[in-house]
């Protein structure tokens, strides 16, 4: 009778610490839930905000850097930074999980995104892009005046990150170099392979000796990108693009006056795209509630081998 007690009394004990854990196990559940659902929200107007505060910029009210498309007020479930939102890119947010695009360039063919022709003309190409913006919820933002308005510039940084030049650069004028002395063929091919570029094209002696080199990304104009080649210290100038009309015939005129100058043609792409990389970087410095990603535009081109 006494080992039946002590039994009975040992299952009572082991099932009222089953219990006990059961119950505190619900109740850790049950707060865990609770503590979610109380969880604020990050929308994209939000992210918007923090970049707009953390920009160190003043912020200006005739400007590109806008939403393009989407409810600013969607939920973000995750973050991805490019050049150009890309269909292709598009298409790897979507598979990403990713819903606000942040782009640094147009999405929709022009400076200001106008879609009006677009529209009334019924292009196919853009009304497929639309569809799967508008399908999938995404949210385009661009990020183009105020990323340059940065000090220092967001995308220089990013692209004299990427060229390993840092300890090259000008103090004061972060577009300017001083570089060990190189010949103008080895300068060509050591930017060609830090940028992960297929195409590259050089005006200039390839023999030439250069020590001076600045860089003026994606497309400021030729007033500007002559004014750079004329200086006494600028020997070669890095350009995203140009009319071939224009910087183009100017750096081959003075190359064929036996001018010191060389000109040295990135492309847009790659001229900056390493900037919105720097971007995902500092984004992520402030926000942390989603996932933060990059994404390559690479070069547009391909070359045409023998």
């Amino acid at each position: 009778m006494k080992n039946f007690t002590g039994t009975t009394a040992l299952y009572v004990k082991l099932c009222r610490k089953a219990l006990f854990f059961a119950i505190s196990v619900t109740f850790q559940v049950m707060l865990t839930c609770q503590l979610q659902a109380q969880q604020v929200t990050l929308t994209a107007r939000q992210v918007i905000g923090r970049i707009q505060k953390n920009s160190g910029a003043p912020w200006q009210t005739e400007t590109v850097d806008v939403f393009k498309t989407g409810n600013p007020d969607t939920p973000v479930t995750g973050i991805i930074t490019t050049m150009f939102a890309s269909f292709d890119v598009l298409k790897q947010a979507v598979a990403s999980g990713s819903n606000l695009i942040i782009t640094h360039e147009p999405t929709f063919y022009n400076h200001l995104d106008d879609t009006t022709s677009l529209k009334n003309t019924g292009n196919k190409v853009f009304k497929e892009k639309k569809a799967f913006i508008d399908k999938n919820g995404l949210i385009i933002w661009r990020f183009h005046d105020h990323i340059h308005m940065q000090q220092p510039d967001g995308i220089i940084k990013g692209v004299v990150h990427t060229l390993g030049w840092e300890k090259y650069q000008d103090t004061v004028r972060q577009s300017y170099f001083i570089i060990p002395e190189t010949s103008l063929q080895d300068l060509g091919l050591s930017i060609k392979n830090n940028l992960d570029m297929r195409v590259l094209r050089v005006i200039g002696n390839p023999a030439m000796m250069v020590t001076k080199v600045a860089l003026a990304p994606g497309a400021p104009g030729s007033d500007m990108q002559i004014e750079a080649l004329e200086r006494d210290d600028v020997e070669v100038l890095l350009i995203g693009e140009s009319r071939e009309w224009e910087t183009i015939e100017y750096a081959r005129d003075a190359v064929a006056q036996g001018r010191h100058k060389a000109l040295i043609i990135l492309g847009h792409v790659p001229s900056e795209e390493s900037g919105m990389e720097e971007c995902a970087r500092w984004i992520k410095t402030f926000v942390s509630e989603v996932p933060v990603d990059y994404i390559a535009n690479g070069e547009p081109y391909w070359v045409v081998q023998p």
